[in-house]
């Protein structure tokens, strides 16, 4: 029986020792005593049996030692001819080697483009030699190697929200048209149907009692009955101005629905809530001397409303 390749023999043992969650040594000694015991009951020879391990492995590494080929690889051909390896068994072998040590490959596959550079191999390991231990696997692990990531994808269609936009022309302008249409309807209605004339000169020695501004102004001249004319009118509109002017820098939330629109929200409404009380006072709540009084109780003093309800 032909004598199995050292390399070969230990390819075995390791793959045989991961699979089996043994070490390598011991697997590599079951081995050896599988392939003597055929060999002893075969034919035994005291000639070769009384040679020590390195003398069975001299030929093998005296044929790796020889000299490369002529294209800057290894003569497989000679070393099968003297191992008893076949050649693509040789050819494989020595091209792993090879990648696993850094090194061109011997063989010719992976040779440097200059070439005419020999590369001479190691000789083979003996029997002897200490031999690296491989980490034990677990019972009942099972390795599984990576082949690649896929990144997973959606399996539905994923589109953004529509946002609330329109086109200035023709959709902006046409409403805007609408309602212009619509409020100029409504001021030539109130014009035919009421009658408010404008009233005489001023006459500076028959003042009415009381003299309220117009009623756009009647805020302010309600606010001179609580505060000082500085503070009434010139620092609270100069304070409200400013306020409204620093909305869109303190609120710059894009979006135009209410419920996200709160603080702007809320900083409108007081500006406009407190405006309208100072005007409803001013108009309704104020007699002669700029005194207060019951609309429902005193009447109303105010001339162009008096003016509007005759």
């Amino acid at each position: 029986m032909a004598e199995i390749p050292e390399h070969i023999l230990r390819r075995s043992a390791e793959a045989r020792a991961r699979a089996e969650g043994r070490s390598v040594e011991e697997v590599m000694a079951e081995l050896a005593g599988e392939s003597a015991a055929p060999a002893q009951a075969a034919a035994p020879e005291p000639a070769a049996a009384a040679a020590p391990p390195a003398a069975a492995t001299a030929p093998r590494a005296a044929a790796m030692a020889q000299p490369l080929s002529g294209n800057g690889g290894v003569d497989i051909t000679a070393l099968s001819a003297t191992t008893g390896v076949p050649e693509h068994i040789l050819k494989r072998a020595t091209a792993a080697r090879a990648k696993y040590e850094g090194r061109p490959d011997p063989t010719g596959g992976g040779a440097p483009a200059g070439g005419g550079t020999a590369v001479a191999t190691a000789p083979a390991r003996t029997a002897t030699a200490p031999v690296p231990t491989a980490t034990a696997m677990p019972q009942g692990v099972r390795t599984q190697r990576l082949l690649t990531v896929v990144k997973a994808g959606a399996i539905q269609q994923v589109k953004s929200e529509p946002t609330d936009k329109v086109s200035v022309w023709p959709h902006l302008l046409a409403i805007e048209f609408v309602a212009l249409l619509v409020i100029l309807v409504v001021l030539t209605a109130m014009s035919i149907f009421i009658d408010a004339p404008l009233l005489e000169f001023a006459n500076f020695n028959d003042q009415p009692n009381p003299s309220k501004a117009p009623w756009y102004f009647l805020g302010l001249q309600e606010m001179l009955a609580y505060f000082d004319p500085m503070v009434a009118g010139v620092l609270v509109p100069g304070l409200g101005l400013v306020g409204l002017m620093l909305v869109p820098y303190i609120d710059k939330t894009p979006s135009v629905r209410p419920s996200d629109r709160k603080l702007a929200i809320m900083i409108f409404t007081f500006f406009i809530v407190a405006a309208a009380i100072f005007t409803i006072f001013g108009s309704f709540f104020r007699g002669p001397g700029f005194n207060f009084v019951f609309p429902w109780r005193d009447g109303i003093f105010f001339d162009d409303l008096l003016t509007i309800l005759e």
